[in-house]
């Protein structure tokens, strides 16, 4: 096998950037002092910060005409101050009855990303992107073919959320007017090497409206393909996020080929990471695990698998199965029902809790970065 060493930074201090340089300072971008700052400096009274923040946060606006409570005269300079463009909705495709909805995002230097809004019956959940394309290189992933242009800044993540909660307050969404419950991490890119703006966006999803859009940490889950000091630092951040670790085989020699930061930490050292996210935080663990017909879904590696979740103990884990979404023209592709069903029979006889991942969009180019790489082409 060939030892293919990916180069990462992890972002652990410093604010998202990239290559074509920074976004437009946004609303989001800013701490509540600093939103104080640039109202005073306009020559506006401090508590206009808080009236705004309530706009954005608590009725889900960013447009003047319905900030009433604002003088008319200032509405739009404080507006254009604050919310600078960031995202431009170019493509949209709906399935389920119109209940999943997949939005293709055009940025302020034409950068590209995905979300996802999903909507059940009792909840409603955004797949949302942290970086446009992705420096993981996984082969049988569409993002990760694109590339990493860039990381993404705290405001371009809000506003995807931002824009899915308003979608759904106003009723946008077929089942009436409703609420985002649910948030993860899953889109384009690997969230935890974009750390600062991963937390930086979490910190005021959870915090109560109007500083923030007071969602649940509990129901909110980071993906990762297993960056090991970023998993230890969020185990230290105090909050009770779900961690999903996309671990796709149990072995470091198919791993190091499916997904080649395994070449820098192993599957024994990300899945210690994991099991010591647990130990931390209480939080349990989900093993994402994309079945490839004749690549990694034979019934040893579920064998495999299950023995070493089991050999750190119990309880602390979730297997979540995934048929492969393949994308146009890849050599990869799903595994056949029976050999998925196997899988799932193996894991759960070693005691493991396991669920097939739900797999809706599918028709839509469900897989976050199809959309994006055929606006490249």
């Amino acid at each position: 096998m060939t030892d293919r060493r990916v180069p990462v930074t992890l972002d652990l201090s410093t604010p998202a950037a990239g290559r074509r340089g920074k976004p437009p300072r946004h609303f989001a971008d800013l701490t509540p002092a600093e939103r104080v700052e640039v109202v005073t400096g306009l020559g506006e009274k401090p508590f206009r910060a808080k009236q705004i923040s309530q706009h954005y946060y608590g009725h889900l606006t960013a447009d003047p005409a319905e900030m009433t409570d604002l003088p008319a005269a200032t509405r739009d300079r404080l507006v254009e101050a604050f919310f600078p463009p960031l995202l431009r909705s170019t493509r949209v495709m709906t399935a389920d009855g119109g209940t999943t909805v997949k939005t293709l995002w055009r940025m302020f230097d034409q950068a590209r990303v995905e979300s996802v809004l999903m909507r059940y019956p009792h909840r409603s959940t955004l797949c949302v992107s942290s970086q446009a394309g992705c420096g993981m290189a996984c082969p049988f992933c569409a993002t990760g073919q694109l590339g990493l242009t860039r990381n993404l800044s705290t405001a371009e993540i809000v506003e995807q959320v931002r824009d899915a909660a308003r979608a759904l307050d106003r009723g946008e969404i077929p089942g009436g007017p409703g609420r985002l419950t649910n948030l993860v991490f899953m889109g384009m890119g690997e969230p935890l090497a974009n750390y600062k703006a991963v937390m930086g966006t979490i910190r005021q999803l959870v915090a109560p409206v109007p500083d923030g859009l007071g969602m649940s940490a509990r129901n909110i889950t980071v993906s990762t393909v297993g960056l090991v000091p970023a998993i230890k630092r969020l185990s230290q951040e105090g909050l009770p996020l779900t961690l999903a670790l996309s671990l796709h085989a149990p072995d470091d020699e198919l791993r190091s080929e499916l997904v080649p930061i395994n070449t820098r930490w192993s599957v024994d050292e990300t899945l210690d990471a994991a099991r010591a996210y647990y130990e931390v935080t209480g939080r349990r663990v989900s093993i994402e695990y994309a079945l490839i017909r004749d690549i990694n879904d034979h019934a040893w590696r579920a064998d495999l698998l299950g023995k070493k979740l089991n050999a750190r103990g119990h309880g602390w884990v979730h297997a979540n199965p995934i048929p492969l979404n393949p994308t146009p023209g890849s050599k990869w592709t799903a595994s056949d029902p029976a050999v998925e069903e196997e899988f799932v029979a193996r894991l759960r006889g070693h005691g493991i809790p396991t669920t097939i991942r739900d797999t809706r969009g599918s028709d839509i180019d469900g897989a976050c970065g199809q959309l994006a790489a055929e606006e490249a082409s």
